[in-house]
């Protein structure tokens, strides 16, 4: 049978050393390194993500994580002191303006990034 409460989603890094850091100090998240270098994100109530190191890592072409936060102008503004670069879109269906926010009418504002393994990430606020 299917163990709900147990459900994790997980995604490769090339170097999960560099994943430890920029997840931990970077973006401030609980991170824990276990056995073979595999990296264990805690995010509540027992739930977590689970980043692997895969030496032919090939990042993913769309969003392996979505980061919920009350004031995307603050969160964007503060990444962006750490270094993080914003993506740029200019497509029919998705722009973003000059500090790589989406303002979608009538549903969330949302800027993507990528980590050290340019696995695709965004900060979402609803």
């Amino acid at each position: 049978m299917i163990q709900r409460e147990r459900i994790f989603s997980s995604f490769s890094a090339e170097d999960t050393d560099e994943a430890y850091f920029f997840y931990k100090n970077v973006l401030g998240l609980q991170v824990e390194k276990e056995e073979m270098s595999i990296l264990t994100i805690s995010i509540n109530e027992g739930m977590r993500i689970i980043i692997y190191p895969k030496q032919d890592h090939v990042p993913a072409t769309f969003t392996v994580l979505n980061i919920p936060v009350t004031d995307i102008e603050d969160a964007v503004d503060e990444l962006s002191k750490k270094g993080v670069s914003f993506l740029q879109y200019d497509m029919p269906y998705i722009k973003t303006d000059q500090k790589g926010i989406a303002r979608i009418e009538n549903g969330p504002s949302q800027a993507w990034f990528t980590d050290p393994s340019k696995n695709i990430l965004s900060l979402i606020q609803e």
